[in-house]
């Protein structure tokens, strides 16, 4: 007879109807009694298929292991053996589509909630004030012949993960980043709501404490140069800038005022605290007919985001079906829950403004499914004669981000694609250009915080060789 398996733990949430008026932490987190009972539905599975899940390779069972026998400091040190940021891994990454998709029980059961376990773990060591990480010494490396410096350029999920393994390798890491505060997208892009910013300053912190020294208001490209570094004692330089260059429509209106990026809006309201004007001097207009265009992550946030800063009506505005929303499954529930509509198979054709020229109306035509384009995803065909004209005051453009263009722009020979995103080999990070590695959404364009998590790791590596065998031919 198989074994019953338990109903997973749900998550304890603040109401929709409450939560949608201010910017706390939406998901409460689970108890110590809820996370064992989560714990103690894992299998133990010998060949351990939910690593193959998780890029930046958590010994998973064997954190959820301790987590079963309430042995909560030893899976704090557990996990952090390789992972320095796994209050922020528990809350924002897509463990649906990683280690919780390759789950044994996901065949025919709810697989383990481990993203909710991992967030569980690090929040009781902050509760308990414990620091129990430490630096994986599984594979010991020979001392260096002597401490080489490594620069970091941005402080976002990839650079700040770079740091710590570097630093946990013996490196003096400085890291460069151009704002006034750490986090890259987890500060400005990621709310307050889904991560809190005492969470990310709790994470930067440790991976500080590690050893990394980091210099704000550097913008390497303008300041340095990346061949700058590397004469000025840097043994290696890593690029983690992220992408932070918004697309546009390219439609009639765009340039009208209560037209927005994403970017600057969800700047303005997260990182410079706009959600608190005016006790912070950083003002953004929300109007009362919000529209965002888009079905991604940042379209759900800047679409939850209007709702708490006071906007009434809030719409999502977007080409495809709800099946090919590019969101996670948990911000459309969590936004359609706290009242943000839907206008699915629908795209703007022009902004139009008033006398002032200020935006006051969208012009959308529906759309209807063809055959797939590039992206896998049914192509979407306008409907002749289906045109239509809402009623907006703020328009918030979330189509996506292409990689800060400021690094490249300043290297002539740093080899990039087309679209913006720099060359680097696969399985290192190496770019063009020698001791300089690149990983993230520098790279790749927009993706995950756990991707990017996964590429600064895999470029330390990388690092580390590339100096080693540096110090052995002098």
């Amino acid at each position: 007879m198989s074994k019953q398996i338990a109903a997973r733990e749900p998550m304890p949430q603040q109401d929709p109807n409450i939560r949608n008026k201010n910017f706390d932490e939406v998901a409460l987190g689970y108890t110590s009694d809820q996370a064992i009972r989560e714990a103690q539905r894992c299998l133990q599975c010998k060949k351990m298929p939910c690593m193959a899940g998780c890029p930046v390779e958590v010994k998973i069972p064997d954190f959820i292991k301790l987590v079963a026998d309430g042995k909560f400091d030893e899976a704090v040190a557990k996990i952090k053996e390789t992972n320095s940021l796994p209050a922020i891994c528990g809350r924002v990454c897509p463990q649906e589509e990683q280690c919780e998709q390759t789950c044994v029980l996901s065949k025919r059961e709810q697989p383990i909630a481990i993203g909710r376990l991992e967030r569980f773990v690090a929040d009781w060591e902050a509760a308990n004030l414990l620091v129990n990480g430490k630096c994986d010494v599984s594979n010991a490396r020979p001392p260096l012949d002597k401490i080489a410096k490594v620069a970091i350029v941005g402080a976002g999920p990839a650079g700040l993960t770079a740091a710590g393994e570097l630093a946990c390798m013996g490196y003096d890491v400085t890291i460069f980043e151009a704002l006034h505060e750490p986090g890259g997208v987890l500060a400005y892009g990621i709310p307050p709501f889904r991560l809190p910013r005492t969470i990310l300053s709790r994470e930067v912190e440790y991976v500080k404490s590690l050893g990394v020294k980091i210099e704000y208001n550097a913008i390497v490209g303008k300041l340095h140069t990346l061949g700058e570094l590397l004469n000025d004692g840097y043994s290696a330089v890593f690029i983690g800038t992220g992408a932070g260059l918004p697309q546009f429509m390219n439609i009639p209106g765009e340039n009208l005022n209560g037209v927005y990026s994403a970017n600057e809006y969800l700047t303005r309201i997260n990182l410079m605290k706009a959600f608190k004007f005016p006790d912070y001097p950083t003002p953004v207009r929300v109007g009362k007919k919000v529209a965002v265009i888009g079905a991604g992550n940042v379209a759900m946030d800047g679409a939850r985001c209007s709702l708490r800063m006071g906007a009434e009506e809030v719409a999502i505005v977007y080409r495809r079906s709800r099946t090919e929303m590019p969101a996670r499954a948990e911000e459309i529930e969590n936004a359609e829950a706290e009242g943000v509509e839907f206008y699915l198979l629908t795209a703007p054709i022009r902004f139009i403004g008033d006398e002032d020229g200020n935006v006051k109306a969208m012009e959308c035509i529906r759309m209807e499914l063809g055959e797939p384009d590039a992206s896998g995803r049914r192509r979407p065909v306008p409907v002749e004669g289906s045109e239509f004209t809402m009623e907006v005051d703020t328009v918030v453009i979330a189509i996506g981000q292409s990689p800060n263009p400021v690094v490249r722009q300043s290297e002539p020979d740093l080899q990039t694609t087309k679209w913006g995103g720099i060359v680097t080999d696969e399985e290192t990070g190496a770019t063009s250009i020698p001791g300089i590695y690149a990983g993230g959404d520098a790279v790749t364009g927009a993706a995950t915080v756990i991707t990017a998590m996964g590429a600064g790791k895999k470029a330390a590596r990388a690092m580390d060789k590339y100096i080693r065998e540096q110090q052995s031919e002098k």
